[in-house]
């Protein structure tokens, strides 16, 4: 089945950086977009960065200039450089799939961004 697993979230002090991974099995990796959302304690889930398949990236004008996202087809991973972190990007992060048989999440991986 299709499976999607977070790493790589943690506490930082704002101005640090994170790197978060996001490794799927279940699919033809290279063949979709995969997606980072996510969502604070409070609010609604947002996208934060999207990769198509041929390597296309769109990012929330929050983060554009800080978050760069990326995929290695052979590992099949999806990474997000977070630079530059600010309070206000706290929250959980998960990684998610459109595929033909729905959409698949991963469980999320913990950002907290204080000093």
């Amino acid at each position: 089945q299709v499976r999607l697993v977070e790493s790589g979230g943690g506490w930082v002090q704002p101005g640090g950086s994170l790197r978060l991974s996001c490794t799927a099995s279940g699919i033809n990796f290279r063949l979709y977009a995969i997606s980072w959302y996510r969502q604070a304690s409070g609010t609604e889930r947002e996208l934060v960065a999207r990769i198509s398949s041929g390597g296309a990236t769109e990012y929330a004008d929050s983060v554009k200039d800080r978050f760069t996202i990326s995929r290695n087809n052979i590992y099949n991973r999806v990474s997000l450089q977070m630079n530059n972190l600010k309070p206000e990007d706290t929250g959980v992060y998960t990684c998610n799939v459109i595929h033909a048989n729905g959409a698949f999440w991963g469980r999320g991986t913990q950002v907290t961004v204080s000093s």
